[in-house]
């Protein structure tokens, strides 16, 4: 079988076999995708069974439809070798408009800042295209579709390194150097490893791509909306396609909807919505309603990424699986993106697994830690507080507008242009393996 360009894919569908691997990867998103390219940027695991990928979906899913790469989303995916694919593809934009429809006031911010950005800006992006240009630079074989996970042991023998062995649920045994889950909020992995599980923050939200065969016709910026429990947004994709999102306190009609694409949608502009701004609600009544969902907003506290067993031997954790969190500062998939440079670049320099592991968790503990927190403090803030009402929900938007916006949003977007660096040393002439 091959793709259209006369490639094979880098995708196998399971069977029930024994299975040799230098490194095994769960779960095919962004932080599974990227940590695969990564590896194989390096050359690590190329012998001995090489890379696999563990797919339980039987193609690669774009749950949430769309994202936005920042800066240091983008140091990644330069370092990766696939920047080029995207930056060609879709548009960055410069600025955010907040407006709080209390007051009417409207505050804009520039997010590149007094920073030069060059071609590294921010771009959003149909998920879908993200994890493409990731799997389309993989061999054939690498992904394999409809693998669930079903146990997780390690094994060592005499004299030999700890070894990860996995069951799926078809019966095939996998045995591998070194195992890395990045299978999402609620990882199998994870939970092997003893870390907590993820909190809810309180707070859910709606996501929809908004689809205008004959264009929309919207500026390109993200415009946000604040009231009283909610944010809105909205932000151009392409000429066509319009993200948006509605971020509110839990309530019991998001039980009620379900996944059921027309009641979220009538939630959303005859109830929760209905007071936003006649633009917004035009957008969302365009939602393909595919790429419709509501659903709550988990987070892993920070303590628990910074004390908790996020590796054990050769076995740890990327991604949502290492540290979820909400996504108020847009970095869910860019620390993804940082985690697979870091690791890969850990596991190239590493004596043994288990000391790349250490190494990469040591490395990322407190970057992961930092971005839940200001995520979580973003979202809570921006929103007037969770469930805050009366004089206590009046000083929160008091300090949303006065001092938050003004003074500690600008030091938030700082951690947007950290650069993870490149997965090899430059060389004496200055250049990397990308050059």
């Amino acid at each position: 079988m091959a793709d259209r360009g006369g490639k094979a894919p880098a995708w196998t569908s399971a069977a029930a076999v024994d299975v040799d691997a230098e490194m095994v990867i769960v779960g095919a998103g962004i932080a599974g995708l990227a940590t695969a390219l990564a590896l194989r940027r390096l050359g690590v695991g190329a012998a001995g069974g090489g890379v696999l990928v563990l797919e339980r979906h039987a193609e690669l899913r774009s749950t949430g439809a769309a994202l936005t790469i920042f800066p240091n989303g983008w140091f990644a995916l330069r370092a990766l070798g696939v920047a080029h694919k995207l930056t060609s593809r879709y548009d960055a934009f410069e600025t955010s408009r907040v407006t709080t429809l209390e007051t009417g006031a409207t505050q804009v911010f520039r997010f590149a800042g007094r920073k030069s950005s060059g071609d590294v800006r921010v771009r959003p992006m149909h998920r879908k295209a993200l994890l493409e240009a990731l799997a389309e630079e993989l061999p054939p074989g690498t992904i394999r579709f409809s693998s669930k996970l079903a146990s997780i042991a390690t094994e060592k023998a005499q004299g030999s390194p700890e070894i990860a062995v996995l069951r799926l649920d078809d019966g095939t045994v996998i045995r591998s150097k070194v195992l890395i889950g990045c299978d999402g909020v609620h990882s199998v992995v994870s939970q092997w490893l003893g870390l907590s599980e993820p909190a809810s923050s309180g707070r859910s939200a709606v996501r929809g791509l908004a689809v205008y065969p004959d264009g929309h016709g919207l500026k390109k910026e993200l415009r946000q909306f604040l009231s009283e429990g909610l944010r809105a947004g909205m932000v151009p994709i392409s000429d066509t396609d319009v993200y948006w999102f509605l971020v509110n306190n839990t309530v019991p009609a998001e039980q009620e909807a379900g996944t059921d694409p027309a009641k979220i949608l009538r939630e959303v502009t005859d109830n929760l919505g209905r007071h936003m701004p006649a633009e917004y609600l035009d957008v969302a009544r365009h939602s393909d309603s595919g790429n419709l969902s509501w659903a709550p907003l988990l987070y892993r506290a920070p303590w628990a990424i910074l004390r908790g067993p996020a590796a054990r031997g050769p076995v740890t954790v990327a991604g949502d699986a290492f540290h979820p969190m909400t996504p108020d500062m847009a970095q869910g998939g860019c620390s993804a993106l940082e985690d697979a440079v870091v690791l890969a670049r850990a596991l190239s320099r590493a004596a043994t697994p288990a000391d790349g592991v250490a190494s990469y968790v040591a490395e990322r503990r407190g970057r992961a830690a930092w971005l839940v927190a200001g995520a979580y403090l973003s979202g809570w803030v921006q929103q007037g507080g969770t469930n805050v009402r009366g004089v206590r929900g009046y000083m929160v938007r008091l300090f949303r507008d006065w001092i938050f916006y003004r003074f500690l949003f600008p030091r938030l977007a700082d951690t947007m242009w950290f650069d993870c660096g490149d997965l090899v040393e430059p060389n004496a002439e200055g250049k990397t393996h990308s050059e």
